[in-house]
């Protein structure tokens, strides 16, 4: 089997390229009898032995994490290699078990290395797969250990068999060797058991080492079983306590998810406060541009204000000329009214006239005719005469 605990030389001391370092071990691993059978890449986490709550990088970046099946020992390992250092040695056993905390991280308690790792993904499919392949390994464990449990009960009966079959050889030898006695007397017969007797001598040894061995066997087993045991109850305590830490974790990821939905409704009312000040910004500038405007109505107006005394000056000065021209304009209406009655007055006395001139016009044409008729008449005498 492949020792990984030992320090493996560096890539710069064995000619090979920076980054060789997990393939070099994993080759060494092949070498020993272990086959990777499964490789992915994943950031590597270790919790924290004095908290045992927050996880430690185990790996500056994302390195190989390979599952390798031993065929001599019937055993499989998930192993990992940072560089020179090996940051995941890892026996899969049949009380393990791989959960995923979230949508690209999982992890797994090893008792024996009293800590538990954790596995950062860059995606959900490949977590999902070496899931599933985490889980098909400790089914091949529980199954190479079923089948090693049923190995120790078929040798502990063959132990049990071997031994019975013990005292009814030594009768046989006794019978055969009283045949023995018989054969020195002489006879085909006495041949032939003489020498099935000594095929049963020859099984009786074989037997008596195969017991032997299956003792040696059947104490190795035994001393495997307590191993197992001892490392089952330690399991079986690490279980509980890490079911503990379990319900600890939960509890304060539930603490954590409490404080993250409160931050994220703070983060909502900082984004609503946010949008607030944005408005209350915009409508500050629109104030300021309004306020620049009045400011520049405000100069104006003073500049309207320094040129009102000339005003009020050239006002009182055109009230002035606005009395005068009243005044002036009363004594235009006197002298119209005074005109008007002139003109009537005129108007009368030329009707009069008129009167008078259509009168003596009338006596004038009247005179007119007597004087024709005066002409008349001196023409008439100055014929005659």
């Amino acid at each position: 089997m492949c020792e990984v605990g030992t320090r493996p030389p560096l890539a710069a001391e064995r000619g090979e390229p920076p980054g060789g370092a997990a393939a070099a071990a994993a080759e060494r691993c092949r070498d020993m009898g272990e086959q990777p059978i499964f490789t992915t890449r994943a950031h590597v986490f270790q919790i924290d032995p004095s908290t045992k709550k927050n996880w430690v990088p185990a790996s500056k970046q994302a390195v190989t994490v390979s599952y390798f099946y031993d065929s001599t020992r019937n055993s499989y390992r998930i192993i990992s290699v940072d560089g020179a250092k090996v940051i995941i040695n890892s026996t899969i056993t049949p009380n393990m078990t791989f959960t995923k905390t979230s949508q690209k991280f999982g992890q797994w308690a090893d008792s024996r290395a009293n800590t538990v790792f954790g596995l950062g993904f860059p995606s959900e499919q490949q977590l999902t797969k070496f899931a599933e392949k985490f889980q098909e390994v400790k089914e091949a464990a529980k199954l190479a250990r079923d089948r090693s449990q049923e190995k120790i009960e078929t040798s502990s009966n063959h132990s049990q068999e071997s031994g019975r079959e013990t005292p009814s050889s030594t009768r046989a030898s006794s019978v055969n060797g009283t045949d023995d006695e018989k054969a020195s007397h002489g006879g085909p017969a006495e041949a032939h058991l003489k020498s099935e007797n000594d095929k049963l001598k020859i099984a009786l040894a074989q037997s008596s080492s195969n017991v032997k061995k299956w003792e040696t066997e059947l104490q190795t087993l035994r001393e495997s079983n307590a191993r197992l045991t001892t490392a089952l109850q330690e399991s079986a305590a690490s279980i509980e306590h890490w079911k503990k830490q379990f319900s600890a974790c939960k509890e304060e990821n539930d603490q954590l998810r409490s404080k993250i939905e409160e931050l994220e409704e703070q983060c909502n009312e900082i984004n609503k406060e946010k949008e607030r000040n944005a408005q209350l910004s915009r409508r500050l500038q629109e104030l300021e541009t309004e306020l620049q405007d009045k400011e520049l109505e405000l100069e104006e107006l003073r500049k309207q204000g320094e040129i009102i005394p000339q005003l009020m000056s050239e006002c009182e000065s055109v009230s002035q000329q606005l009395q005068a021209a009243e005044k002036k304009n009363n004594d235009l209406e006197e002298k119209v009214r005074t005109l008007r009655t002139e003109v009537e007055e005129s108007k009368h006395r030329q009707t009069n006239l008129k009167t008078e001139l259509k009168n003596f016009l009338d006596v004038l044409d009247g005179k007119i005719d007597e004087l024709h008729d005066f002409r008349q008449g001196l023409s008439k005498l100055g014929v005659d005469n």
